[in-house]
């Protein structure tokens, strides 16, 4: 009988989803020169909650890359029950060396920056990146382990 009720109730909150959106826009840098073709990428990281991972799983909001001076702009939205939240994630082979695969870096994004509806009505500018720093929070990738990602220059 309670499985019933969860059942019916999760149903019913598959119906209450409201579109959020987010817009955001930097230049990454390889300590003096533009960062071109680096992936970039705003993901919605939900709850990594085994029993509720199904209902509410990671979105890709949006994906590009770096231009030849190292711009990027992103905008995403998605439809979800709760909160977004946003973070902008970079894969890069700054200051590397010839080791396989990219470095990761992630950034949570401000809950200010997040709208209603499917237009991002504010962008964060979250200025110049230099990738050439270590970051405490990097995480090292191969390729295959991520999303789909082809293989970044900077």
């Amino acid at each position: 009988m309670i499985l019933l009720a969860v059942l019916l109730l999760v149903s019913s909150l598959a119906w209450a989803d409201r579109d959020q959106s987010i817009a955001v826009v930097g230049r990454l840098v390889c300590g003096t020169e533009p960062a071109a073709n680096v992936k970039v990428m705003l993901v919605d990281e939900d709850i990594e909650l085994a029993l509720i991972a199904w209902i509410d799983p990671n979105d890709v909001l949006a994906e590009g890359f770096s231009d030849n001076n190292g711009v990027f702009q992103l905008e995403g939205t998605t439809d979800e029950l709760t909160a977004i939240e946003p973070v902008l994630e970079i894969y890069h082979n700054c200051n590397d060396g010839i080791r396989g695969g990219l470095r990761k870096l992630r950034f949570g994004l401000p809950d200010q920056y997040i709208t209603a509806g499917l237009n991002a009505e504010k962008t964060i500018d979250v200025g110049v990146i230099n990738l050439e720093l270590g970051y405490k929070e990097e995480t090292r990738i191969e390729l295959e382990d991520e999303y789909d990602l082809e293989e970044s220059t900077s």
